[in-house]
């Protein structure tokens, strides 16, 4: 599989990036919360958002899939932002800074990707590489 990043930072820059996915996944769970208490109307475009918003928000979690499930939380962030899709009655997005917030942090997952503690790395990270020595061929 092409990897996405070349590197997955450890240490403290690996711990921000798990903060920062942590962060956004569990915001968008409980947006997808949000719009499962409000489906009583039962619209396509409500039940899009809340399995966008819980299965974006679980996957940013075990940072799997990092690029994509950040690439839908920002784009199910602009469509709730800017009321392209519909909103449930109690949105944690109501305010505009903080759906500006959630827009930007998964915009800033995108281009950062996982970090070193995450499904990812696990999967696609560093690899050693171990190359034998050839001892060279007898002449004859």
């Amino acid at each position: 599989m092409h990897r996405f990043y070349s590197t997955f930072p450890s240490g403290w820059s690996g711990f921000g990036l798990l903060l920062l996915r942590a962060a956004l996944g569990a915001t968008l769970i409980m947006q997808g919360l949000a719009y499962l208490l409000a489906l009583k109307d039962l619209r396509f475009g409500s039940w899009v958002m809340c399995l966008l918003a819980f299965c974006s928000g679980g996957v940013l979690l075990m940072g799997f899939l990092t690029p994509f499930a950040s690439a839908l939380a920002f784009l199910g962030g602009l469509g709730a932002a800017f009321s392209w899709l519909p909103a449930p009655s109690w949105n944690f997005f109501s305010g505009n800074p903080l759906s500006t917030d959630a827009i930007l942090i998964a915009l800033a997952v995108v281009f950062l990707g996982p970090g070193a503690f995450s499904l990812d790395a696990h999967l696609f990270g560093r690899r050693k590489i171990i190359i034998p020595r050839v001892s060279p061929a007898p002449k004859s």
